[in-house]
């Protein structure tokens, strides 16, 4: 049996996704770099252990000795995926993340011929929001017949955990960005737009995700705008390691995500679809899990590659109760 290697298993979402991938039946091994949360949670789970610094690419490589595929579930990921990417390839061994910040697909893409000819599959975002809106993106998509634009909208609800917060706190980008044909270029950041997730429209505003990257790579589309619509406590302030963890099962379960998409032709036509699933922390966990386990069934395609592009459009609507629904033209 192929071996998976969950780094920073013993997280916040780390934790949740070696549940998960246990629960799976799949061959696992948890690591990370405090030894002591990582003991716990490897006797509580019955699961070997290995302790290592996630900076040190050859210290890396020696660790993933009898791995096949690595899931990195450490943030910052400005940190941790350079380092880890690099010596996935060196190793030999595939790479997924969970990573939102754009710098992580960035570098996948400057690695992309590097990791090809090592055989290598680099899978940022193989939970999350970059899974979620790469699905809904793809499914609408072929309902134009020539897609130029596709503007996406995620709706955070709830709150953030910690690691996110603080991850999130440290990748702030001054400049928002917008993807036109084909290149990512600078765009006002006062300019909401209105979109509806089921309940009539409400205004999102501009941000930089990584789907800018991944839905351009997975559909073709030259042109692609995205936008976030944020409740409850979604981005705190004040002392963020104070913060809990992270949102309890209950609080999860009272807070699910949608998103919305418009995909627009080059003759005007407009395409409709909204995504409703499960609070985004549960999803990354469910759909990181699925994805190492088709990973190491061999689904395997070497060099970058975007959730929707290697699973398909449907791959969100396997995780839990997703639901994509088509709008009227």
């Amino acid at each position: 049996m192929k071996t998976l290697m969950i780094y920073g298993a013993a997280g916040y979402t780390g934790s949740m996704v070696a549940e998960h991938a246990r629960a799976a039946g799949l061959s696992i091994i948890v690591a990370g770099r405090s030894e002591a949360p990582l003991s716990e949670l490897a006797t509580k789970l019955g699961l070997p252990s290995r302790v290592f610094p996630a900076d040190d690419p050859i210290a890396i490589a020696a660790a993933l000795d009898g791995v096949d595929v690595l899931l990195n579930c450490a943030g910052p990921f400005m940190r941790t995926a350079e380092p880890m990417m690099r010596a996935a390839i060196a190793a030999g061994v595939h790479y997924l993340d969970v990573a939102a910040e754009l710098d992580s697909y960035l570098l996948a893409e400057k690695l992309d011929a590097d990791a090809r000819t090592a055989g290598v599959m680099l899978l940022p975002g193989s939970g999350g929001s970059v899974a979620m809106l790469g699905s809904l993106a793809s499914h609408a998509v072929p309902r134009i017949a020539q897609p130029r634009t596709i503007r996406i909208a995620l709706r955070v609800t709830g709150s953030m955990s910690r690691g996110s917060a603080m991850s999130a706190a440290k990748n702030v980008m001054t400049e928002t960005l917008v993807r036109r044909d084909g290149l990512l270029q600078s765009r006002g950041s006062s300019e909401t737009r209105p979109f509806d997730f089921g309940l009539g429209e409400v205004d999102c505003f501009p941000l930089t995700l990584p789907d800018l990257i991944t839905i351009g790579r997975s559909t073709g589309a030259p042109n692609v705008e995205t936008f976030v619509r944020v409740s409850g406590d979604a981005f705190p302030e004040g002392d963020l390691t104070a913060l809990p963890a992270g949102p309890d099962a209950q609080q999860r379960d009272a807070s699910r995500y949608q998103a919305a998409v418009e995909v627009t032709g080059a003759d005007g036509a407009v395409a409709r679809s909204i995504l409703d699933t499960v609070n985004g922390y549960s999803f990354t966990a469910l759909a990181a899990a699925e994805a190492a386990r088709r990973v190491l069934a061999g689904e395997v395609c070497p060099g970058f590659q975007t959730p929707a592009g290697l699973f398909g459009a449907g791959f969100a609507e396997t995780i839990a109760d997703t639901a994509i629904i088509d709008l009227p033209s």
